[in-house]
């Protein structure tokens, strides 16, 4: 059965494991005693390879040409063709399946979100899709790197059923009783870019956080490179599982394009002026410029919602002044962290 995490049902091995009979012969699990209910999951992962390759991928220059979109195509029939790759898996009628690409300086991230109708979870096709996907990339990219790997294939999180919403962080401890929660250290990346989400454009913003995030122990989904008009969508897949901390970049700006604090305002519960006054008073130091940003800064429920400009420039200025705050700012929101 597809969902791994359901309780097992009677007649299951005493270890707990569905797809195990009483006698610990494995089994295909009757779910028809299950609701129908709309379910969802969401998987992530990455190919890490050479800076040139990731160079020639965003140029389209590889030598197998229309890498991603080759890599997309594959990773979204292997969901289709989960059952018959994973033989304890039920055939699921999916209703999307949508597999995406974002970059960091020698990584090729990839995220799949699958969405099915039915009495048994997608979580499989959503992993599926991403290691198809990657193996597609790596067949793509062997030529110039045969050295290339499939890193970190997980399942984000997960929704409807018995159990509802799942995310990753429910299982992650905390090692630390003076510490953030291992579990709070999820971020999200939404680069707002219509040329970036067409690949017009380089998104170096985008990794830039990505790895500073990386750099202060965030697990991070993203970037998620959405065009400007998209942004509000962007933004709302971003908070689904309550993230710790989001940080957008571009779209800050006058330009009747910009749109991300205008997306951004609906979603905060609070806001905090002070850090957003702070970011724009720090790159008043270099440009001028800096003083018609809009972006926002406050709290939606339990996550800290970022905007940063779209310029290499500004993204630094916005991660210098998080820098000494985001530790305690994520904790205070989360209930935790000192209060003096």
């Amino acid at each position: 059965m597809n969902d791994s995490f359901a309780a097992h049902s009677s007649g299951s091995s005493s270890t707990g494991l569905s797809h195990l009979d009483s006698d610990g012969r494995a089994r295909m699990v009757d779910v028809s005693g299950k609701s129908e209910t709309t379910r969802t999951a969401v998987a992530a992962g990455s190919l890490r390879t050479t800076r040139d390759v990731i160079a020639l991928v965003r140029a389209d220059g590889m030598p197998k040409a229309d890498v991603l979109s080759t890599a997309r195509i594959a990773g979204i029939a292997g969901a289709k063709r989960t059952s018959d790759l994973i033989p304890l898996c039920h055939p699921l009628p999916l209703s999307s399946v949508a597999v995406s690409f974002g970059f960091t300086d020698d990584t090729i991230t990839i995220e799949a979100t699958a969405v099915t109708t039915g009495r048994t979870g997608v979580e499989m096709e959503a992993l599926t899709a991403v290691s198809i996907a990657g193996l597609t990339l790596h067949d793509m990219v062997k030529a110039v790197d045969p050295a290339a790997s499939i890193e970190s294939v997980r399942l984000i999180r997960k929704e409807g059923g018995k159990r509802g919403v799942w995310t990753r962080d429910d299982h992650q401890p905390d090692t630390s009783s003076t510490a953030t929660p291992l579990g709070d250290r999820t971020a999200v990346v939404v680069v707002a870019s219509t040329g970036g989400a067409a690949g017009t454009r380089e998104d170096t913003t985008g990794p830039r956080i990505v790895s500073w995030l990386g750099d202060r122990g965030f697990d991070v989904r993203g970037p998620l490179v959405v065009a400007d008009a998209d942004v509000a969508a962007g933004l709302r897949d971003a908070l689904t599982g309550e993230p710790a901390l989001i940080i957008s970049t571009g779209g800050t700006g006058v330009s009747p394009t910009d749109a991300t604090p205008d997306a951004t305002r609906p979603l905060l519960d609070r806001e905090l002026p002070g850090v957003a006054e702070e970011i724009r008073r720090t790159g008043l130091a270099a440009t001028v410029h800096a003083s018609i940003s809009r972006g926002l800064v406050g709290v939606a429920g339990k996550t800290v919602i970022v905007n940063l400009p779209g310029s290499p420039g500004g993204v630094k200025d916005g991660l210098t002044v998080l820098d000494p705050i985001v530790d305690h700012l994520v904790a205070q929101v989360r209930g935790g962290g000192a209060h003096e």
